[in-house]
């Protein structure tokens, strides 16, 4: 039970971590905010960012579950910790950013660009290693159904308790730079995000293979 809730914890930390990251969508909703003139545009931005990031999340521990059908959550996470380490190398060359989406943007739209994000910067799969470590908890000698209910459940509360991290954060940050610090305070004191995205997702997959 403590292993649970620590597990809980982190993946609550790590959409925290996410939603601490411009490129993931805080930025986007104060620059919405700003354009209308209302505070409440910002507000509205978080519906469609949370879930962009929620669909990210669920359609990578989607994948490891349908992996999980042939390979135990011990051998998936040496092909989750190989794809973290080079899609952290890779980050640390060329900042992975789809380009299409304009600031003026409908719900479906603002949506989808929070969907491509989150899975071009690699969230999905920095969760899955935690995922997996509940999974194999999570597994005994109950029957096959019991099994895979118990999984399906663990996917559930992993991608919300992550997701309501990620709200949390975003939330905040959008509301302290459009109300506290303003637009100006980023070209005075900022933090290169990307570089420590990419380390993150280095060290994920190191500690991923070694764990």
């Amino acid at each position: 039970m403590n292993t649970t809730i620590t597990s809980l914890l982190t993946l609550a930390g790590l959409g925290a971590f996410h939603g601490l990251n411009p490129g993931m969508g805080w930025l986007f909703a104060v620059a919405l905010g700003m354009q209308e003139g209302k505070r409440s545009a910002v507000w509205r931005a978080m519906i469609p960012l949370t879930l962009g990031h929620l669909l990210a999340i669920a359609a990578a521990i989607g994948v490891a579950m349908l992996a999980g059908i042939a390979l135990s959550p011990t051998m998936l996470r040496w092909p989750v910790a190989a794809l973290l380490a080079v899609l952290g190398v890779r980050q640390l060359y060329r900042h992975l950013h789809p380009r299409w989406a304009a600031m003026r943007v409908g719900m479906g739209g603002l949506t989808l660009w929070s969907f491509l994000m989150a899975s071009a910067h690699g969230a999905g799969l920095m969760v899955l290693p935690v995922f997996l470590s509940m999974t194999a908890l999570a597994q005994g000698p109950a029957c096959h159904a019991r099994g895979a209910s118990t999984q399906a459940l663990t996917a559930g509360m992993a991608t919300l308790v992550h997701s309501v991290g990620y709200l949390i954060v975003t939330a905040f940050a959008a509301w302290v730079v459009m109300d506290r610090l303003g637009l100006g305070l980023l070209r005075k004191a900022w933090i290169n995000l990307d570089l420590i995205w990419a380390v993150a997702l280095i060290l994920t997959g190191g500690l991923t293979a070694l764990v």
